[in-house]
This record gives structure tokens, C-alpha cells and sequence, in this order.
């Protein structure tokens, strides 16, 4: 339970030993911004989090940005959080590893929220919203950065608003600090739509971001929220979904490597009730389990993918670190950092399969093409995980380094886990075959596409038959 109290503000000479070091350089940073607000309203914790209390942040601070006439930048709220960084120093919360490396997690959360007209204080919620996010960090350990999208798949303030989920980047006025405990970054939150976020998706933040820096009501160049948005920035700019994102798409690839789904596959090669070797799922058959290695290995990569079925707390993140630390080549490596690594670490008996059949709910389906075109065509790879057990699906295409399919065995099974290697042909064919995909618009299911010459099927089925504990 939090909150709401004036600050204190920085500490006096006299009291600065008593001060921590890490929140008074904070706090340092945020008067050089705020010189006129000593005393912000501020949400804290009762119970901190390194005394056994349920939020990690101790504070969010809550400033009255008045913005930029000459940017074009609106009056709105600033908020600011103290807990992701180490405020402390002696490893109540964070461990200390020095002042070279980050601080804590590195970094800090903040916020921008369009003032209403004759709103005299700030809302409270998006203090929530900020403690969720960092819950999922200190439960995770995944750190965020810039470019990170963030399905919430529920209005950010509780409301009916189309705002229901984030991107992340640069706050635009907070510096880097650094702190005798490490580096502190800012990142802030950026509410969008489903549409916006699906673009994201499918593309890549910063190219989103990007955009809405251009779309006054959308963000602008400070990227502020407005909740009462109605409108996306492709009903206001119809041209920006062909000219910007569908092309981006066709000449970047998309940074989306995985994504946690319903689907299962079938090996079509054997009898089903080959127990042992086969992987179709039907009463008495209970499939192997991945090892721990290889499970944790799965979920390294889909740490940056999405996890769009699920509405807890906080899905999984797309990072895109990987266009800040080493330049894109067109090959990408299943053991590469910027793809995290999938290949497994333990020696499991790997199978080539002669046919498969692989299934789909809608939404899984919807993405086919964003795998083939976003992502195989540029070198790449494309994982499904399945919500319901270790059953997951990588496609690569051809080159991938790591793979344990290839050309001459396609299909190629580690345990439960499938990968399915697609020459460049086969995948432009399946681009036309699959094409009434693109729309994410509800269909007739089940649907199902085939290719006999390549022994390969492809269904797309109701959420229902994954949600049956028979598959």
C-alpha cells in the first residue's frame, strides 16, 4: 500500500551522510530540472521492499512539467522513480559491484502524462503502473532499454481508454547520472494502442517511436501520454502504415525473434502412438520434458519476443538491444547475443523428421507472415513457445548458424522442440499460400494449408482446442 506525501527534497550539507548517496544524486538531477519544486508530491512505499514489503520502488517523485512552446511540447506531468538503481549501497537491495558498471538494474523509470485542463495534482496511478513494471524486473532480472515494446492488454489507468500498452526509450530532459554506486539511466514510458503496438511488433520500437514523435496527439517530440487519445496515428496518417512501417518491414526485417503462442506440432513420420518418438499429443501420452538447460536456453530468446496471450502483470519484452551493440549482418546465429542463444547445452538425441504438422490458435497464425517475410527472408529466425508446456517451434532459414536443421533435414526435433529450416523459394510460396493471414481480422477456423511435395501442413484452429487439457 502506498502513499502520497510532499518530499523532503535533497539533504542539507550537514545531513548529507545521512542521506543515501544514490537517491541524493537522483534527487540532484531531478532539481537541476526542477529548481521551482523542492517538495514534489511524492508516492512511497510504507513497507520497502528490502523490509518484506510487496512494491520495489521506495518512491515516485511527481513534478509539473510546464513543456516547450517552441517544440511544441504540452503542459503535462513528470514522474520519476528511486528503486531500480541502487539508492543505498550496502546491498540491502542491490549488490554493489562499483562505480564503473550500472547501478542496480541501471536504470530508472519515468512518465509523461498530459495535464488535463483544471487538474491542479497529479494522478496517482501511473505510480502503479511504474511498480508493476519494476516488479517484473526484480522478479525476472530482465532489464529494459530503449526500443522495448510492452503488452499490458488492459487500459494503463483502469479506464476505457485505447491506451493499453508500452514502449519504452529515452526520457528526453534526464541526463545519465552517475551515482557512487554506478550509472543510472532514464527510461520512459510511452502508452500506445494495440495497433501501434502490433506495428512495433511487427517492425521494431524505435521505428514507432519515431513516428509518434511526429503525431502532435500521439506523443510528440516528448512522447506524452494522453489517455483520452481516440485515435491511432494510422487513422490520423493513413499513409504511414504502407509507406513507414510495410516498408520497413520489407527493407529492415523485424526485430521480433520469438514469441510465447498456442500451438503444437505433430510428427507426421511416425505412428502417434509411438510413445517415445513421437510428439502428437493424445490421451496416455505424456511428451519428454526439455532439460532445465535447454528450457532456460528457450526462454533466454523469448525474453526478447512477446508474450501475447497472457494478461498478467507483465509479458515478456522485445528488446532491441541488438541494433545497439553490433551492427546487423543479414545471417543471423541461433548463438548470437543479439538473438540470445537457443542452442541447447546438454547432448539430447536429435531426430530428423520425414513430414510435420504443425498448429496454430489465430493469433499465433496472424504472425506466420511477419516469420516469413520480417523475419526468414532477412536472414533470421522465428521462435513459437507454447503457454501450455515445452512444445516449441523455431523456424530458420537457410545459412542460420547453429541450427540443428538442414537442407538435406528440415525437419528436425531436440526433445519437443522443432526447428524447420525454409529455403527462400519454399518461403516466398508459403507468403502467397498464407497471404489472407496478414489480416487480423477473425476468420472462419479451422483453416489449413499444405505442401505436399515439402511433407508439410499447416492448421490454424479455435483457442478451444488448445485450451482442452486433450489437445
Amino acid at each position: 500500500m502506498d502513499e502520497v506525501r510532499p518530499t523532503s527534497g535533497p539533504a542539507a550539507p550537514g545531513l548529507a551522510s545521512l542521506f543515501p548517496p544514490g537517491l541524493q544524486a537522483i534527487y540532484g538531477e531531478c532539481r537541476l530540472l526542477y529548481p521551482d519544486q523542492a517538495n514534489p508530491l511524492q508516492v512511497t512505499a510504507i513497507v520497502k521492499y528490502w523490509l518484506g514489503g510487496p512494491d520495489p520502488l521506495d518512491y515516485i517523485s511527481m513534478y509539473r512539467n510546464m513543456g516547450c512552446a517552441a517544440q511544441d511540447v504540452q503542459e503535462h506531468w513528470h514522474y520519476i522513480s528511486f528503486g531500480l538503481s541502487d539508492l543505498y549501497g550496502d546491498n540491502r537491495v542491490h549488490e554493489f559491484t562499483g562505480q564503473e558498471g550500472p547501478s542496480g538494474f541501471g536504470f530508472e523509470l519515468t512518465f509523461r502524462l498530459k495535464r488535463e485542463v483544471g487538474e491542479t495534482a497529479p494522478p496517482t496511478w501511473p505510480a502503479e503502473l511504474m511498480q508493476g513494471l519494476a516488479r517484473y524486473v526484480f522478479q525476472s532480472e530482465n532489464t529494459f532499454c530503449s526500443g522495448d515494446h510492452i503488452s499490458w492488454h488492459s487500459p494503463l489507468d483502469n479506464s476505457e481508454s485505447r491506451i493499453q500498452h508500452m514502449l519504452l526509450t529515452e526520457d528526453p530532459q534526464m541526463t545519465p547520472v552517475h551515482t557512487p554506486f554506478g550509472l543510472v539511466n532514464f527510461l520512459q514510458i510511452v502508452g500506445v494502442c494495440t495497433e501501434e503496438l502490433q506495428a512495433a511488433q511487427q517492425w521494431n520500437g524505435q521505428g514507432m517511436l519515431e513516428l509518434l514523435r511526429g503525431v502532435h496527439v500521439a506523443g510528440g517530440p516528448w512522447l506524452i501520454t494522453d489517455m483520452r487519445r481516440g485515435e491511432t496515428i494510422f487513422d490520423i496518417d493513413p499513409h504511414l502504415q504502407p509507406e513507414r512501417v510495410d516498408q520497413g518491414i520489407e527493407t529492415e526485417g523485424s526485430n521480433l525473434s520469438g514469441v510465447s503462442a498456442k500451438c503444437v506440432w505433430d510428427d507426421l513420420s511416425r505412428p502417434p502412438e509411438d510413445e517415445e518418438d513421437s510428439r502428437s499429443i493424445c490421451i496416455g501420452s505424456q511428451p519428454r520434458r526439455l532439460s532445465e538447460k535447454d528450457t532456460e536456453q528457450i526462454r533466454e530468446a523469448l525474453r526478447k519476443g512477446l508474450e501475447f496471450n497472457t494478461k498478467a502483470a507483465l509479458p515478456p519484452i522485445n528488446s532491441q538491444r541488438q541494433g545497439h551493440d553490433r551492427p546487423q549482418s543479414r545471417k543471423d546465429s541461433l548463438e548470437s547475443e543479439s538473438s540470445a542463444a537457443i542452442v541447447p547445452h546438454e547432448l539430447v538425441r536429435t531426430r530428423q523428421l520425414e513430414s510435420v504438422h504443425l498448429k496454430f490458435n489465430q493469433e499465433s497464425g496472424t504472425l506466420l507472415p511477419l516469420c516469413l517475410r520480417g523475419r526468414l527472408l532477412h536472414g533470421r529466425h522465428f521462435t513459437y513457445k507454447s503457454i501450455n508446456g515445452d512444445t516449441a517451434i523455431t523456424f530458420v532459414s537457410t545459412g542460420v548458424e547453429g541450427a540443428f536443421a538442414t537442407e538435406e533435414h528440415p525437419y528436425a526435433a531436440h526433445g519437443p522442440w522443432l526447428q524447420i529450416l525454409l529455403t527462400e523459394e519454399f518461403v516466398e510460396q508459403m507468403l502467397g499460400d498464407l497471404s489472407e493471414l496478414n489480416t487480423r481480422e477473425e476468420t472462419k477456423l479451422p483453416k489449413e494449408y499444405s505442401w505436399p511435395e515439402k511433407k508439410l501442413k499447416i492448421s490454424v484452429l479455435p483457442d478451444s482446442v488448445f485450451d482442452s487439457p486433450l489437445h
